[in-house]
């Protein structure tokens, strides 16, 4: 179990000191002394600091530890797993390829998207899907560490964004808040938000989905 203790503390690690770094108290701190640019700069190499060393040990320790639970999944149930995948790239995609008005360099002025409206944290949404589904057919400890660690950062992640743009932004992020969805299919006019997902999004978020199951074996 030693090495699942290892997989929690780092993500502990990788989860205090990104979101520490984006409080309310230490952000602008950070950003007085580095400048808006040298923060970001400080953000993200702490962030790939941080995140790297979890990647790396798991993947050279994937599979150890008690087995916690053992999920047989004949076809159809295996199909399904494999929809789900699609739909959590689907979700990561859409948000990259079209961003929040609510994010960096957007204009929070601007009417939320069919795509937050479904979600408003379609990366995090989709990164939590993500390692929820892994859990399944992975249930060894480390496994376990790995994947849940991931889906409670989204989660964790996603709420803490909230609450520092609601303590910020107390102008323009309750509009925002109030006719978005935090989880999906939680909003209103759920199914017509998830029409308006962006093609590009879906595409890309199913074409990924499927070269990584085809390759998984290779890769992983």
């Amino acid at each position: 179990m030693i090495e699942a203790g290892i997989l929690i503390a780092l993500w502990i690690a990788f989860a205090g000191t990104h979101m520490g770094m984006a409080s309310i108290r230490l952000r602008p701190a950070l950003t007085g002394t580095l400048g808006a640019q040298g923060y970001l700069g400080a953000y993200s190499l702490v962030a790939f600091a941080t995140f790297v060393p979890i990647v790396w040990y798991y993947f050279a320790h994937k599979h150890q530890g008690p087995l916690l639970w053992a999920v047989s999944l004949g076809p159809i149930a295996r199909w399904l797993l494999y929809g789900a995948m699609g739909a959590a790239f689907v979700l990561m995609a859409s948000a990259m390829v079209k961003p929040s008005p609510q994010a960096l360099g957007g204009d929070p002025s601007q009417p939320p998207t069919a795509m937050q409206r479904f979600t408003r944290h379609g990366l995090f949404m989709g990164i939590t899907l993500f390692g929820l589904l892994h859990l399944i057919p992975n249930g060894y400890a480390t496994d376990v560490a790995f994947f849940g660690g991931l889906a409670v950062f989204g989660v964790l992640g996603s709420w803490h964004q909230d609450q520092r743009k609601l303590a910020l932004e107390n102008e323009t992020y309750p509009p925002f808040y109030a006719q978005t969805a935090f989880v999906p299919f939680t909003g209103r006019e759920p199914l017509r938000a998830l029409r308006g997902l962006p093609l590009l999004g879906v595409a890309l978020g199913i074409v990924l989905a499927t070269l990584l199951r085809y390759f998984h074996l290779q890769l992983f």
